[in-house]
């Protein structure tokens, strides 16, 4: 179930990460939360994926079963980050807004 939910979940937090760099990119700010905080995480679930891609990660399921705390901590790891860097864009735009 979990190892279900968690292959489900990395893509998607990948296509989440991947629009908000494109929202950050699209404002000037003063912290550049594409480098600071995006393209790290990109590179982390980019690198969960092509585990969960690999024959080797197939081969070993059953084993990992056994870490579901893993699992979930990525998961909610990940959640956090992405929820505060749409709640950082947001802070930015409006800052952009009063700016202009």
């Amino acid at each position: 179930m979990v190892d279900r939910v968690y292959k489900g979940a990395i893509p998607e937090f990948r296509i989440r990460l991947e629009a908000i760099r494109k929202d950050f990119a699209s404002i000037p700010s003063r912290t550049d939360w594409n480098r600071l905080r995006v393209e790290p995480l990109l590179q982390h679930v980019r690198s969960l994926e092509e585990v969960l891609r690999s024959k080797r990660h197939a081969v070993q399921v059953s084993r990992l079963t056994r870490g579901v705390s893993m699992f979930h901590s990525d998961l909610v790891y990940l959640r956090l980050n992405v929820k505060e860097l749409e709640r950082a864009f947001e802070r930015e735009k409006r800052a952009y807004g009063r700016r202009r």
